[in-house]
């Protein structure tokens, strides 16, 4: 089925401040992502749905109560990503819901969201396949608070050490085989 990431955007968002953080967060991510995609052919990464995943990673925040980045729904922010996963699989976009629901952190593990009894599905929610890994770690390195800011590596992992030290090192050894 051909997607229009924009048309699935535009569906849910009306223009307006949250629309406009959303576009701005996901096209950084998506130029980081199709960085790596486009350095590391050996890893046969696909392009197109990097680049279409990318922009709809974040589609959950609009359900999601974070009125510093203009979201004012009611669903704790980190259910964004379980959220938006919802949302692409109503639209038809099973692999693309994927994306969403393992972004989080450098994704979670069961034991992880049990540890901190997160409000998220008590299942495994780690990236599994190339790209899911890509535009988890490329979205490390943009905040929706601060548009204009690329982090460091320092700063994302620093970012990452409070989902715990698991997703740390799933970072770090990102880190290396997308350098």
């Amino acid at each position: 089925m051909p997607m229009n990431y924009q048309e699935i955007i535009d569906k849910y968002y009306p223009d307006n401040e949250l629309k406009r953080i959303l576009l701005t967060h996901s096209r950084q991510v998506a130029i980081r992502a199709i960085e790596i995609v486009d350095r590391h052919p050996e890893l046969s990464a696909d392009r197109l749905f990097v680049e279409e995943a990318a922009m709809l990673h974040d589609i959950g925040i609009i359900r999601c109560n974070a009125p510093g980045i203009q979201c004012f729904g009611t669903e704790p922010y980190i259910c964004h990503g379980t959220i938006g996963a919802e949302m692409l699989r109503a639209e038809g976009f099973p692999l693309h819901a994927r994306v969403c629901e393992r972004h989080t952190g450098a994704g979670l593990s069961l034991d992880e969201i049990i540890a901190q009894n997160l409000p998220v599905p008590h299942r495994d929610l780690k990236p599994e396949s190339i790209e899911e890994q890509i535009i988890c770690y490329a979205d490390k390195f943009f905040s929706k608070t601060r548009l204009n800011q690329e982090k460091t590596l320092e700063q994302a992992i620093r970012s990452l050490s409070k989902f715990g030290d698991e997703g740390v090192a799933r970072f770090v050894k990102w880190s290396e085989l997308f350098a």
